[in-house]
Parts: C-alpha cells; structure tokens; sequence
C-alpha cells in the first residue's frame, strides 16, 4: 500500500511522541518509586552499579504509550499495524517479567520456558501475517547487493523465528547502561525511517520516527544517572520492532549491520558461557560485553557514545548497502 500521508507528518510522528513520553514519564517514574518498582542489582557486577540499586524500572510503559498514540495517528498502513502491534506483543511479555522479578520478588521473572513459550507464540502470530501479506516474503535482500536477493523457500519460516527472538533477547541484552539499548535503537529506528520514506510503501515511516520519537524522550531521564530504567518492558518491545520493521521490509540481513550491538552483545555471552562450561575459564571479565569495558575502566558514559557512534557508523554503511533496493 502506498503512503497516503506526506514525508512532514514523520516530524509530527517524533515530536508527538517526545511530548507524549516526557509528558508521561514525569508522572510514571514517582508512581513506580512509591510502588517500590526498583532495580535490584548483582552483587558480581560492577560496583558502581549498586548506587543504581532502588532506580525505578518497568520505565518502558512511557515508551510504548508514546510510540502507540503517535503511530496509531500518522501511520496506519497494514503493515504499520502490524509492526506496532508486535511490538506492544514483546511489550507484553516483558512487562509480565518485570512485574513478577519486581512486585512478586521473583529475581528470574518468568520461567526461561514461559519467556520462550510466549516469544514463540506471538512470533509465530507474525509469521502467519507475514505470509500472507509479504509478497514474495521468502526472498530477502543482501546488502551491497545492488538490489539482489536470496529466496530461502522453506528454510525462511525457522529463519524468521531465529531473526525475531536473537534480535529481541539481542536487545534485551544491550540495555545494562544508562541509554545504551534506547539511543542505540533510536539510530536505528532513524535508519529505518529514511529507508521506509525510500520504500514508499509497506510501513509508514511514521512509526520508526514514533520510536525516535518516544526514545529522545525517555533518553531525558534515562540518560547518565537514570532517573528511570526501561526494564524488559522496554528492551523486548524494542527487540520486537526492530525484528518486525526489518522482516516486513524484507531486509533482516541488515541487522547484523545497524543492529552490530545487539549482535556483540549476545555474542560475547554464549562465548562466555560455553567457554566457561568447557575450560572453567572465561573469556571476558564480564558478559554482556559492556560490562567488560567497564571492568576495564571504561567510564560508563565512554561506552555507551562509542556504542552510539559505531551504531551511526554501521547504519550508514547499512544505507549504502540499501543501493538497487529502492
């Protein structure tokens, strides 16, 4: 479907959305304090991160109330919908985590089974629209292709699944500082809005600029101290945009470039873990592998901009992959 809505109406996607979240948040994070919705820290980890210990969580509402207001507005194409509803879909299930590590004192949250189970449920949810909505859906572009693409027949249903749960537990992994997972998935939403005003067609880039949008604002009071974390309430429904936007695009190979953070930060722990399983020796001092550069004395505000930068940096190569796409 083709876009009925102007190119302006992405600025009135963000701006709506920023007055939207730092409308909201103002008022959310006090009602999670009282609540006593708070952070609880590793003893393991890096010292400077007890001072965070009682730091409101669950601060992901905000971020999908002003997305969902904002692209409900400007953009409601079919696949728009989808990607928004997918979106408050891992929202969901990582709300319930939240709550129940946060109110029930259940410092897992939900079993890995129930987590898994629910994720595969709503991923399956979106596969089905895909195939029915995706023309040609099992063909997927390769970047610095000039236009080329893979047709992966069979093999892409078990791909889409692998794409959608490793780029949202990819997510989920990366938020461990102060607006590491909400401004590296705002360069990225960026990225895909310029690609989705490129497309013309499909998903509005009205909703990716509602998550830059919603990110600029929660970043306010996320960024170095947090006032607020975005909890797994947050990091999944990320996750699941970031998925969605990519698979509905026909372009999830190109989050192994925009989305390089994500793809570090799982990497370094199933390194960590299996080598530590099979040696009793680990690999980096500290997984996710923020958490290394920080034993290593990096200044947590050191790595979270060198982690900005090198998303940008990625996101435009990932641009002049798109060449003979569009």
């Amino acid at each position: 479907m083709d876009f009925v809505y102007p190119v302006e109406n992405c600025i009135y996607a963000v701006i709506a959305a920023f007055f939207i979240g730092v409308i909201i948040c103002p008022v959310l994070i006090p009602i999670l304090h009282k609540m006593k919705y708070g952070q609880t820290e590793r003893d393991d980890g890096p010292q400077s991160h007890l001072k965070k210990t009682g730091t409101p969580t669950m601060g992901g509402i905000a971020i999908l109330i002003a997305f969902a207001v904002s692209a409900f507005i400007f953009g409601r194409t079919a696949d728009s919908v989808a990607v928004v509803l997918i979106t408050l879909g891992f929202g969901i299930v990582g709300f319930i985590d939240d709550y129940i590590k946060v109110v029930k004192k259940r410092s897992l949250g939900l079993r890995a089974y129930q987590k898994i189970l629910i994720q595969l449920i709503f991923t399956a949810l979106f596969a089905f629209y895909v195939s029915k909505n995706v023309p040609e859906f099992t063909k997927i572009y390769v970047p610095f292709g000039n236009g080329y693409m893979i047709d992966l027949g069979i093999i892409y249903i078990p791909f889409l699944f692998v794409v959608m749960l490793g780029t949202v537990n990819g997510v989920n992994l990366t938020d461990g500082l102060d607006g590491l997972a909400g401004g590296v998935t705002m360069i990225v939403a960026a990225f895909f809005t310029i690609i989705c005003i490129a497309a013309g067609k499909g998903i509005s880039p009205c909703v990716s600029a509602a998550v830059v949008g919603a990110l600029l604002a929660f970043l306010v009071f996320n960024a170095y101290p947090a006032k607020v974390f975005m909890g797994d309430t947050g990091s999944l429904a990320l996750g699941g945009y970031v998925a969605a936007t990519a698979l509905i695009l026909r372009m999830p190979l190109f989050i192994i470039l925009v989305g390089l953070i994500y793809l570090c930060e799982s990497l370094s722990v199933i390194i960590q873990v299996g080598y530590f399983k099979k040696t009793g020796k680990r690999v980096f001092k500290m997984a996710p592998i923020h958490h290394h550069f920080e034993l290593c004395g990096w200044s947590e505000t050191k790595i979270v901009t060198v982690f900005y930068i090198i998303t940008a940096l990625m996101c435009m190569a990932a641009y002049l992959g798109c060449k003979g796409i569009f």
